[in-house]
């Protein structure tokens, strides 16, 4: 056995993304408010990128090296500089030397234009209040003893974002400062029942959905909103949750009925009242906010020539273009040699980011048009003629790859003649019916809705028989593939779903 080193040489290909090629992917892949936040970021870090004015002449970033600016794109930038050196560098150097200001590479305001800073700032919204700090605020209003005013703290920082107490009050002892050992259980029971009664919505602090009813019928009498309700009605839905809670979420009304010597109207009465309540309190104190939907694209139909069209949602700052005196600058050689490298990578930085926002608009429009070319049937007649179209054909008729038609459509929005819909949603699989069309499993879903819609709710449709609906239909799905649908589209069991 001996030990031997010896040299070779190989030759082998590998793939490496370059940082500039990740860019473009990320602003391909990135919904538009996340890709005007983004702009906003580099129009305030980067000195050679800035907003076309209309009237403003552009400078084309796709004619840039790498390095800096192209030699053919600015050879008459390069003759003035070099006819005037001594312009160009003292105009720099006043640029540089001028103290600095958050608005100093920005447009100036025209007179009596708003400014678009301040109407930001008075539109954006208010930021929310914790649950815990609003129900902490109301509590030091409440007039308890003394002893029970840190317990009922306690208590009020360990309720969940809806409001209830999930723990056990032991445990709630267990977990108190040790300055406050040992908790009195009964002083602990007193002080939740104080939080119960006196902290607004009703129903917070309940430790499960039955007590949660219960503590909201208790308040009904002291509630403008339930003038309409009387002390018979308040007294059936309490008897119903407190007795019958089981089969009433099990929607069996009849044997409610047989059990509590009510009738099915009187039932009924009660089961409406309850349905104004909330399982969820707390959410009455904690709004959620739900972001609007910004269209990337928009689909309109030309009735002249009976086809739809597509054009991007643009906007203002999509209107990049590099700084003209910073392009200059970067040609001047009388400039000190790191000002005009920081110049050029700036230049640099600027044009990479214009061609990936170009490419992405490029990109975009050309995968919608495919999508309106094969979902033309989706835009005539609704979901229920959504077809099939595997992300795979769009990129093979457009020549690039499967991926970039995924981030294409990633988080993507379409307005269309029949709303706002998500990109993403015109791709997916389907089946073929009998009559031998295809069919995508959204419009499957989209046809079993229907039938659900139009179902005698007195007889609802068990799943068997909603698959024979839908064969007569020609679509033929297994019974387990309609319950799945009818999970996903959050459809109740047909028990569930009958009304007496």
């Amino acid at each position: 056995m001996r030990f031997e080193t010896s040299q070779s040489m190989k030759m082998s290909q590998q793939m490496k993304l370059a940082p500039r090629m990740i860019q473009s992917m990320e602003i391909l892949q990135m919904p538009l408010v996340e890709l005007q936040e983004r702009i906003e970021q580099e129009l305030e870090s980067n000195i050679a990128l800035e907003l076309a004015e209309p009237e403003a002449p552009d400078i084309d970033a796709n004619e840039l090296h790498e390095n800096g600016v192209a030699d053919e794109e600015f050879s008459r930038l390069d003759d003035y500089a070099d006819d005037n050196p001594e312009a160009v560098a003292n105009e720099f150097n006043a640029e540089r030397e001028r103290p600095w200001e958050p608005d100093s590479f920005q447009r100036v305001r025209q007179s009596g234009e708003p400014d678009a800073k301040m109407e930001a700032m008075a539109n954006a919204p208010d930021r929310a209040v914790p649950l815990v700090d609003q129900l902490l605020a109301q509590w030091t209003m409440v007039e308890v003893e003394l002893a029970l005013v840190p317990l009922g703290k306690l208590i009020i920082e360990k309720l969940d974002e809806d409001g209830y107490l999930r723990v056990g009050l032991d445990r709630v002892a267990d977990e108190a400062p040790q300055a406050m050992q040992p908790v009195d259980a009964d002083d602990l029971e007193r002080a939740l029942q104080a939080v119960q009664l006196f902290l607004d919505p009703a129903g917070v602090a309940a430790r499960d959905a039955r007590e949660c009813l219960l503590l909201q019928l208790d308040a009904m009498r002291e509630d403008e909103a339930f003038e309409d309700a009387d002390d018979a009605l308040i007294h059936v839905a309490r008897l119903l949750v407190e007795d019958h809670i089981d089969d009433l979420m099990n929607n069996r009304l009849p044997r409610i009925a047989e059990r509590a010597g009510l009738d099915i109207d009187q039932i009924k009465g009660g089961l409406g009242l309850l349905r104004r309540l909330s399982l969820a309190p707390a959410r009455r104190l904690v709004a959620t906010r739900n972001e609007p939907v910004i269209p990337d694209a928009i689909v309109e139909y030309d009735e002249n020539e009976d086809r739809y069209y597509s054009y991007l949602h643009e906007t203002s700052w999509q209107n990049l273009q590099l700084n003209r005196e910073y392009a200059l600058l970067s040609k001047d050689r009388a400039l000190v040699k790191r000002d005009r490298d920081f110049i050029k990578t700036n230049l640099s930085n600027a044009s990479w980011l214009i061609d990936a926002v170009g490419q992405r608009k490029r990109t975009l429009l050309r995968v919608i048009e495919r999508v309106i070319e094969h979902q033309r049937d989706y835009f005539d007649s609704g979901p229920e003629s959504l077809k099939p179209l595997p992300m795979s054909l769009v990129a093979d008729e457009l020549g690039i790859h499967v991926a970039t038609v995924s981030r294409a459509v990633s988080e993507k929005w379409v307005q269309t003649p029949r709303g706002v819909v998500a990109l993403r949603g015109f791709f997916s699989g389907g089946l073929q019916t009998e009559s031998g069309e295809d069919m995508s499993y959204d419009a499957v879903k989209a046809a079993l809705k229907d039938v659900v819609e139009h179902e005698d709710k007195a007889k609802p449709l068990s799943d068997e028989a909603l698959v024979r609906e839908l064969k007569a239909r020609g679509i033929e799905i297994a019974r387990r593939t309609v319950a799945k649908y009818r999970g996903q589209l959050e459809i109740p069991s047909a028990r569930l779903r009958k009304k007496f």
